[in-house]
């Protein structure tokens, strides 16, 4: 497989990080099982990274991922593992899940992801079947793939309180729809486990409230290894009230840009990096990389022309966006084949099962890579990685790997934390 290269200088901050990270595995992985007593891990759950050389951090936690076509096919096991250790600690009676997809049907990778994550669950060793939302799909509906495969679309029946298919009553209902545009009345109150629960969708959810969790979780971390938080936490600040076509509320977000900025600064100037800090604003609650902007400068705000604003306006189902994250902009200085990538890390309850890396030809350093273009590298875990980068290994994986997975199960734990509370 492919491995990625950083092209910074190997010193400095991160590899320190490294050295450190690997040095404490023992506590870090007792740690984490404490953590994993006491707070139950979302079912599974996507976490992009950002590594910039001088630091490694979360920018966003999907909980209901949708790119499990973009794992490498040696860890198939991994993931019929996890599913089952999951499935035995949700429900361990279960052996039928209903899965129930997002309505997009014409984008041909979500469908190849729907039928890997449909395998994932047999080789686990459950019945399972696809229920759709779309009020189009009124009777069994098969969906061909270009790579010959295909799925089988049923339309929902509800029962009382239960939801299934024709002849087919489920244990559990598993989700791999974020639920933007809201709960669905059919999904509401039924008395079969449903996860993520719905709680988890975006129509309640909130990536302030996620990094808020995830600055606790981090400082904790922090000091259990004795590293500076920042290294591995965003700066972040929440502004509400938004209407960026009326040019409402942008007060707010000036200051908060200008705020983060300067204590970026003082980070840099700390740590003697010579890149100019960025933010990034975006909306508070959605995925697919909408609603997304970097400025450089608090003025730049007032200054956004007619289509920014409309790219800013409304998200994923035409949800108007009226609340805002204010996000420290974390530089990505991995490449592949010249490349500009970042780090995709996908976790089954508290395992990590693999990952991809992000690619954009198309895209700088410093800005968002989930846009129109992209396209995904399996990560390659071919080895332990448990060696830092280092002259004197000449030829050695670069030490990434282990490093991601910690840092992804606090975003994962940050997740825990934030479901138990909403």
């Amino acid at each position: 497989m492919l491995v990625p290269h950083l092209t910074t200088a190997m010193k400095g901050p991160i590899l320190d990080l490294e050295k450190r990270v690997l040095g404490a595995m023992p506590i870090i992985e007792h740690w984490f099982r404490s953590q994993w007593k006491n707070h139950a891990a979302p079912f599974y759950c996507s976490v992009d990274l950002r590594n910039s050389g001088f630091k490694l951090a979360p920018v966003d936690t999907n909980l209901f991922p949708g790119g499990f076509n973009n794992l490498s096919s040696d860890f198939i096991p991994l993931c019929v593992q996890a599913i089952m250790g999951a499935i035995e600690r949700i429900f361990p009676n279960a052996h039928s899940i209903l899965l129930i997809p997002e309505s997009n049907t014409r984008n041909v990778f979500y469908l190849q992801n729907i039928y890997v994550l449909q395998t994932l669950l047999r080789h686990a060793g459950m019945s399972v079947r696809i229920g759709s939302l779309l009020p189009e799909i009124t009777k069994i509906t098969k969906i061909n793939l270009p790579d010959g495969n295909n799925l089988i679309f049923e339309p929902l029946q509800r029962k009382g309180n239960r939801l299934g298919l024709e002849n087919f009553d489920p244990h559990i209902v598993l989700l791999n729809n974020d639920l933007s545009t809201g709960a669905p009345l059919i999904l509401q109150h039924l008395e079969q486990i449903v996860i993520p629960p719905l709680r988890a969708g975006w129509f309640t959810r909130r990536k302030s409230q996620h990094f808020a969790f995830y600055d606790s979780v981090a400082h904790e971390f922090s000091e259990l290894i004795d590293i500076d938080p920042w290294l591995i936490n965003p700066y972040f600040a929440f502004c509400g009230e938004i209407n960026f076509l009326e040019s409402k509320g942008e007060d707010c977000v000036v200051r908060n840009v200008d705020k983060i900025l300067h204590k970026i600064q003082e980070k840099y100037a700390q740590y003697a990096i010579k890149e100019d800090p960025f933010v990034i604003i975006k909306a508070d609650a959605g995925t697919y990389g909408m609603g997304i902007m970097k400025v450089k400068n608090g003025a730049e705000i007032r200054a956004l022309n007619r289509k920014q604003r409309n790219k800013m306006a409304v998200v994923k189902g035409g949800q108007s966006v009226t609340k805002v994250l204010v996000q420290e902009g974390v530089y990505t200085f991995e490449n592949l084949n010249a490349a500009v990538a970042e780090p995709v890390i996908y976790m089954i309850d508290h395992y990590v099962v693999g990952g991809f890396y992000r690619v954009h030809t198309g895209r700088g350093v410093d800005e968002n890579l989930n846009a129109p273009g992209m396209h995904f590298v399996p990560l390659a875990f071919e080895t332990a990685c448990l060696l830092p980068d280092n002259e004197a290994y000449p030829g050695h994986i670069p030490n990434r790997f282990y490093s991601y997975g910690v840092i992804a199960r606090l975003a994962l734990l940050a997740a825990a934390l934030e479901l138990e509370q909403i």
